[in-house]
């Protein structure tokens, strides 16, 4: 058995790239959740990318659930964002209230998904 960098497994390769995902998503995530805080949406273009990219690779894996749970996670956050933005035209405080609400949703969903990642468990849908 040798220590050579290239005997790494590919489902640990995935497992970093997950992490890196997981990260740029939490970091986005915190930044919904504290006030003043502002983060480029790129960082979850970002992270999108990645999960793209990289979600057929992770085929029958337990980590294909993490890819699809975070791209699930960013559609519906984004689904949500749009169809509450009127709230923030007519109603300032329900839109305040809508916005916090789907950020703190986000921000359990990366939490939750790094939990299992970090125990090497598939995430439930």
């Amino acid at each position: 058995m040798t220590n050579d960098i290239t005997t790494i497994e590919p489902h640990e390769g995935l497992k970093t790239w997950g992490w890196i995902s997981y990260v740029l998503h939490l970091i986005v995530a915190v930044a919904a959740v504290v006030p003043g805080a502002q983060v480029s949406a790129f960082l979850l273009v970002v992270a999108l990318v990645i999960d793209l990219v990289k979600r057929s690779d992770a085929d029958n894996t337990w980590q294909a659930s993490h890819f699809s749970w975070r791209i699930r996670t960013v559609l519906w956050a984004g689904l949500l964002y749009l169809l509450t933005a009127p709230l923030w035209f007519l109603f300032i405080v329900p839109g305040w209230i809508a916005w916090t609400a789907i950020s703190i949703w986000f921000l359990y969903r990366i939490v939750l998904g790094m939990v299992r990642m970090n125990a090497n468990r598939a995430v439930q849908s």
